[in-house]
C-alpha cells in the first residue's frame, strides 16, 4: 500500500492519504470541511454551470434505441443529478425563509433547543454564552456523525437523504452554538436536532410503501407483489458507528441495536414518521423512555404509546424466526454461496445460477418498477441479458464483493458488447435463507463512490471473481 499527501482544499495544509481506498480526502480537518459548507464552496467535480450544461447535452444526445445504449446514457448522468441535487439543497441554505408553521405532532418545539438530561459540558464550567469555537464544534460533529447518518438513515431509509439531512443537522446546530448556550448533553442535543430535520422533511414529503404493480408484458411469478420503496438506498456498512448502540431486553423482539437490514428497513418505513422515529430512539438508538419523550418533544404517556404500536406493527412485518434481529456476521457457507454466485455470473453459467436461488425468491429493483416473486420468473427476464447468443445479450459482467446493510453484497460491473471496459452497473444486496438466495434487491450504480469503488474496471480479465474487493 502506497502513502501520499495531498492539500487541504479550505486551508491548503498537506494531508496524509495513507493509499486507502475510495475517495481521497478534501480537508484535513472538520473544522475546515464545516468552514467549507458555510462559505457555501463546491470544491469536487465542475462549476453548477459546467454541470448544467453537460446534463442539458447529455440529455439532448439521448436516443430511445438501441436499448442498452439508452440505459448506459441514463445512468452515465443519474450522478450528475444527483450531484445537482446537493448542490441545490446547499443553495438553499442560503435563503432565509419564513418560520415554518408546524402542523400538531410533527414538530412541537424547536428542534435546536438542547435535550433536559444534563450529561456534560462541552465549554468552560459556568460559561453560559460561548463564542464560536470551531474546533469545539468540529470535534463534536466528527464524534457523532457516523451515529447520526445512521440514525437519520434508519428513519428516511436513503443514503443519499441521509447524507444531506445529517449535514443539514449540524448547519442547524452550528446556527444554535453561539444562542443555546453550554449544553450539557451534547449527544441528546444533536441527536434531537437530526430526529427533528427528519421528521420535518418527511412532513414535506408525504410517503409510505406502496405494493408493487404490474408491469405490461413482464411476467412476474405468481407471489404477492413485494412492498415498493423507491427511495431505498443501500448503506455502506464501513460508515456505521465504530461503538454499538447498547443492547436491550431481549422481550423486546421486534428490533436491535445494530440492524440495517433492508427486510427491517422495509418493514420501519411502513409505521407513521413519529411513530418511527420513539421506535429508534427507544429500542435501536438507546435512549429511556423519558429521553425518548424529551427528544420527541412529547409527553412520556405519547412517546411509550408510539414505541407500544410500533413494536407491534413490527413484530407483524417481520419474520418471527427472527427473534431479535441483531445483524450477524456472514457466515463461512454464506461467503462461499457469494463466490460461486459470483463465478457463475462471470461464465454467464445460468442453470449454476439457478441452482443457488430459492423457488420463491423475490427480486426488486429500486426505484425501477420491476419486479419478480420466483425463481422461474427472474430468470426468465435475465437468462437473454446474459445469453450471448440473444440478441438482448448485456455484456460480460464481474462482480466485487460489498459490505452494505449487514448483509452480503456484490458491486457489479458490465462491459458491452464492443467495449473493453467493465463500468459500473448495480449493487446486489442478497438476503439469504436455508443456504440459497431468497432475496436480491438491486441499486443503480450511482453509490460506488460511497463505497470506495471505482466507476470502471479492466475489461482483459474474464474471470470475473478475482478483483480487488470493495472496503
Amino acid at each position: 500500500m502506497t502513502t501520499g499527501t495531498a492539500k487541504c482544499r479550505t486551508c491548503g495544509r498537506p494531508i496524509e492519504t495513507g493509499g486507502r481506498p475510495g475517495r481521497a480526502a478534501s480537508y484535513c480537518s472538520q473544522a475546515c470541511r464545516q468552514r467549507a459548507y458555510r462559505e457555501r464552496r463546491q470544491p469536487d467535480g465542475p462549476p453548477v454551470e459546467e454541470l448544467i450544461a453537460g446534463i442539458g447535452g447529455r440529455l439532448r444526445r439521448l436516443r430511445l434505441a438501441p436499448a442498452p445504449a439508452f440505459r448506459a446514457d441514463v445512468e452515465a448522468v443519474s450522478a450528475q443529478f444527483a450531484r445537482l441535487r446537493r448542490l441545490a439543497r446547499l443553495a438553499g441554505e442560503r435563503v432565509v425563509t419564513e418560520p415554518v408553521v408546524t402542523e400538531p405532532g410533527v414538530t412541537e418545539s424547536p428542534a435546536t433547543e438542547p435535550a433536559v438530561t444534563p450529561a456534560r459540558n462541552v465549554t468552560a464550567p459556568g460559561v453560559t454564552n460561548p463564542p464560536r469555537d470551531e474546533d469545539a464544534f468540529a470535534a463534536l460533529t466528527e464524534e457523532y456523525r457516523r451515529e447520526l447518518r445512521a440514525h437519520c438513515y434508519r428513519l428516511l431509509g436513503s443514503y443519499d437523504e441521509a447524507e444531506d439531512l445529517t449535514q443539514e443537522a449540524f448547519l442547524r446546530a452550528w446556527r444554535a452554538w453561539e444562542t443555546t448556550g453550554a449544553i450539557e448533553h451534547p449527544r441528546a442535543w444533536l441527536y434531537k436536532i437530526a430526529t427533528h430535520v427528519c421528521l420535518d422533511f418527511l412532513r414535506k414529503h408525504h410517503r409510505s410503501p406502496t405494493t408493487y404493480e404490474p408491469v405490461p408484458g413482464m411476467e412476474s411469478g405468481d407471489g404477492p407483489p413485494p412492498p415498493r420503496l423507491p427511495w431505498l438506498q443501500p448503506f455502506p456498512d464501513d460508515q456505521l458507528p465504530d461503538v454499538p448502540a447498547p443492547q436491550h431486553d431481549p422481550d423486546v423482539r421486534a428490533v436491535a441495536s445494530e440492524t440495517m437490514e433492508l427486510l427491517f428497513l422495509t418493514a420501519i418505513q411502513r409505521l407513521p414518521p413519529r411513530q418511527r422515529a420513539a421506535v429508534i430512539l427507544r429500542d435501536v438508538a438507546g435512549w429511556s423512555a423519558q429521553e425518548t419523550a424529551d427528544l420527541l418533544g412529547s409527553s412520556l404517556a405519547s412517546a411509550n404509546s408510539a414505541v407500544q404500536r410500533g413494536r407491534s406493527a413490527l413484530r407483524a412485518a417481520l419474520p418471527g424466526r427472527r427473534e431479535d434481529w441483531s445483524a450477524a456476521e456472514p457466515t463461512a457457507d454464506d461467503l462461499a454461496l457469494l463466490e460461486r454466485y459470483m463465478e457463475a455470473s462471470a461464465r454467464a453459467d445460468i442453470d449454476a445460477m439457478v441452482a443457488l436461488v430459492r423457488e420463491d425468491a423475490v427480486l426488486t429493483m429500486p426505484p425501477n418498477p420491476f419486479w419478480f416473486t420466483t425463481r422461474e420468473a427472474l430468470f426468465g427476464f435475465v437468462r437473454p441479458s446474459l445469453d450471448p447468443a440473444s440478441p438482448a445479450y448485456a455484456g460480460h459482467w464481474k462482480h466485487v464483493r460489498v459490505h452494505a446493510n449487514g448483509q452480503l453484497a456484490v458491486a457489479g460491473y458490465l462491459r458491452r458488447p464492443g467495449t473493453s471496459v467493465h463500468r459500473a452497473q448495480t449493487i446486489d444486496v442478497l438476503r439469504v435463507e436455508e443456504g440459497a438466495i431468497a432475496e436480491i434487491t438491486t441499486f443503480e450504480p450511482h453509490l460506488f463512490a460511497s463505497f470506495g469503488l471505482p466507476m470502471t474496471l479492466p475489461g482483459s480479465d474474464e474471470s470475473g471473481s478475482d478483483e480487488p474487493r470493495g472496503r
